[in-house]
């Protein structure tokens, strides 16, 4: 459909990439019809087929056809969208492909036949296969990207626990095919009647060490603002907050873990917070209705994204919270 579009992010991140590779910048942003503002802000959609029209700028200007399958490989996800920081933040590999497929729209829109998820895990005896469902019509660009990318993840988190251990694709062999030993460093069948990637099985078990660390991404500029601001208040409330923010996307509050790293009990916590007039359950939800508000005002985060990063399990709890505090659901709230 050329009505299509995608995150900026992926675009100004192969630009970035191309013209490290002696592509000439102005060249490629010519021949996609892009300019430098489209792709100042990550989350900012442009259309498919001008990232299309980019790469082949770029593999045609540098005669490199592996120049995307390259990129992909040496760049992280989080630095290119919201999704990379939900992924990261994610508790294993299976729950972090749940969060990959409800938010997938989020990096491009690719319509999947049947209304079926993009990526899914089959097992097959003792093999376990990732399969991408998205339709390919034989070209070979986007789903070497998509595999190289989960690829690039893992090499990069956990190099002990190689995640890949084989390739099927349904295209012939590229142009630069000879190099897929060098950098999928798996077997690889061509023309096979899936595409799909032979995972280890480690990874349906272990867990992730993610977390705070990649939770806001994109949204430091939020949260740091309202650091800033918590900070001007010397109250123990402030100090509550400061320390909620970085765990909001996990839900329930410890409020002995809080306590705790405020050097005081939690029967000291709860004494202070009385006497400022608030209990430790009304300062968390203080807290996510100010994040919520601040996030959704934006409009560069969908509803669902927001529940997730306030720590909400289901939309739908979101929403009947979003009602309470405004009287209004999110999406009625954004179109006043």
């Amino acid at each position: 459909m050329s009505d299509q579009t995608m995150a900026a992010g992926f675009a100004a991140a192969f630009l970035d990439y191309a013209v490290s590779e002696g592509a000439p910048r102005d060249g490629l942003l010519a021949a996609s019809g892009l300019a430098e503002n489209d792709l100042a802000d990550q989350d900012a959609r442009i259309p498919v087929a001008a990232y299309h029209a980019l790469i082949a700028a770029g593999i045609e200007t540098t005669g490199d056809t592996s120049l995307l399958l390259r990129h992909v490989l040496e760049t992280r996800l989080e630095t290119m969208s919201i999704v990379g920081q939900i992924v990261h933040a994610s508790t294993s590999f299976p729950h972090s492909l749940g969060q990959l497929n409800r938010y997938a729209r989020l990096m491009a829109d690719v319509p999947i036949p049947g209304g079926r998820d993009r990526f899914e895990l089959v097992r097959e005896a003792d093999a376990v296969w990732l399969v991408d469902n998205s339709p390919s019509d034989g070209d070979w660009m986007a789903i070497e990207a998509s595999f190289a990318r989960f690829i690039s993840e893992f090499r990069r988190s956990a190099p002990e626990y190689p995640f890949e251990q084989a390739l099927e694709v349904t295209y012939a062999p590229p142009p630069h095919a000879n190099r897929y030993p060098e950098l999928f460093r798996v077997p690889v069948t061509f023309r096979a009647a899936r595409n799909a990637l032979r995972i280890n099985p480690v990874w349906l078990d272990e867990a992730f060490d993610g977390g705070k660390d990649y939770v806001f991404g994109v949204f430091t500029r939020h949260a740091d603002a309202l650091l800033q601001d918590l900070a001007t208040n010397d109250t123990v409330r402030s100090s509550v907050e400061s320390r909620m923010l970085s765990d909001l996307h996990e839900g329930s509050m410890s409020m002995d873990r809080i306590a705790r790293d405020l050097g005081m009990s939690r029967q000291t916590l709860y004494r202070r917070l009385k006497e400022e007039g608030v209990t430790f359950a009304e300062v968390h939800d203080e807290l996510r209705r100010r994040m919520a508000i601040d996030y959704l005002g934006t409009r560069k985060v969908s509803v669902g994204e927001t529940a997730y990063l306030l720590g909400f399990s289901e939309a739908s709890a979101f929403v009947r919270a979003f009602r309470r505090w405004t009287g209004s659901s999110p999406t009625a709230w954004m179109n006043e």
